[in-house]
């Protein structure tokens, strides 16, 4: 199978080219490297079934040119602003990138007759929901616009609403996956994830930094885990024009899961610090952000292997290294 994966030097698409790769599939990347690396592909680099254009997936022509090449029976579109951090740093770069460059692979996609897309959306658009957990046909409850946290919410909302549109005007094999924490190797703490973070600092020995109470809640994917479900759906005709969670099932806190990878790593200290200080701009954050997959367990007979244990071990093995 040809296969386009838009963003493929990141981390969860790096993992995915490997994987496509070993299957046989022929694949092109194309990414500009504003979060992802090339060093996340010298794995497979001068594998003779991938092609890589360094290049945005806003830049109409490149992605036409890579689509008119390779003429994709599938693309896998992952490219996207990510991480707090940076989308409170780059507003505007980081709303256009989202929303353009959604558009652009769509229209691309639909072009050279790609039978499937795959868009990778985000647990933000459930916003400030309190009813868990979260159900891919729950409301969305957003915060005001003042906050600019919440731009990241809305764009990939409109990201979800554009390629189901794509699907119900022109019969474009879309689906929709809502990722829920990806982690492991390859992710960088640069832009504020929270567990390759705090693993750097253990490593380190330094100082894990809790946002807020550190009450707040979250699930955890292994990347492996991640790319199991992103192939499975990619082969699952029931899962077109369809929303699909993808995450964990263990529930932790911050504060509990700074504990634990202090305790793994055998060093580091914890320190709580205030949003207001972590995010001078303004923040509010979700206190629960707990995935419902039943949906994708029964489209695909999918489920997670890996333990948050074995998950932190990972990670810090990562930090290491």
């Amino acid at each position: 199978m040809n296969v386009l994966v838009t963003g493929g030097a990141g981390f969860i698409g790096s993992h995915v080219v490997e994987s496509l790769l070993a299957r046989g599939d022929r694949v092109a990347v194309i990414d500009d490297c504003s979060t992802g690396s090339m060093d996340n592909l010298k794995a497979v680099a001068g594998h003779e079934h991938l092609s890589i254009v360094h290049g945005s997936v806003c830049d109409e022509l490149a992605v036409d040119e890579c689509c008119a090449q390779l003429k994709p029976e599938l693309v896998i579109h992952l490219a996207a602003a990510v991480g707090v951090k940076r989308i409170l740093e780059r507003q505007v770069g980081s709303i256009v990138t989202n929303v353009r460059g959604t558009e652009v692979v769509l229209r691309a996609a639909a072009q050279v007759g790609a039978k499937r897309v795959l868009i990778a959306s985000t647990s933000e658009v459930y916003g400030k929901q309190d009813k868990v957990p979260f159900r891919e046909d729950d409301d969305s409850v957003l915060g005001s616009t003042s906050l600019h946290r919440w731009s990241y919410a809305c764009a990939k909302m409109l990201d979800e609403f554009l390629a189901l549109a794509w699907h119900r005007e022109r019969n474009l094999g879309v689906t929709v996956m809502r990722f829920f924490n990806i982690t492991g190797p390859r992710q960088s703490p640069a832009y504020g994830m929270v567990l390759p973070r705090f693993c750097q600092a253990a490593v380190r020995g330094g100082m894990l930094e809790v946002h807020g109470d550190g009450e707040q809640t979250r699930t955890f994917l292994h990347v492996a885990d991640a790319i199991a479900a992103i192939i499975a759906l990619a082969g699952c005709d029931a899962a077109i024009g369809r929303v699909v969670n993808v995450g964990g099932t263990e529930e932790v806190s911050m504060r509990t899961l700074a504990n634990a990878v202090r305790a793994a790593a055998g060093s580091g200290s914890i320190t709580l610090v205030p949003y207001a200080s972590a995010y001078p701009t303004g923040f509010e954050d979700m206190r629960r952000r707990v995935p419902d997959t039943t949906r994708l367990r029964q489209m695909t007979g999918w489920k997670p292997t890996r333990e948050l244990r074995q998950i932190i071990a990972d990670a810090l093995a990562d930090a290491r290294r």
